[in-house]
């Protein structure tokens, strides 16, 4: 019984969503059970995913809340 847990940032793929869309994470749980059925042989039936949508106040990249990593990753990217 596989047991998948994907965290992802509460923020949507596009600028109007403000978090990813029952769609999208549909996609992401059909994804990670057919990977585990082709690739461990293991059944759709027996497989779960956990999607855990976290703050960007609570995600850290680079020692820094991602916001804030993200500003100086744009601010160093060349134009």
């Amino acid at each position: 019984m596989p047991i998948v847990t994907i965290q992802i940032t509460r923020e949507g793929s596009t600028p109007d969503a403000s978090a990813a869309t029952a769609q999208e994470k549909a996609a992401l749980i059909k994804g990670v059970s057919e990977l585990l059925r082709d690739v461990l042989n293991k059944p759709l039936t027996s497989t779960f995913v956990v999607i855990d949508e976290v703050e960007t106040e609570n995600w850290g990249r680079g020692g820094l809340p991602v916001e804030q990593f993200r500003l100086q990753q744009s601010a160093q990217a060349p134009e």
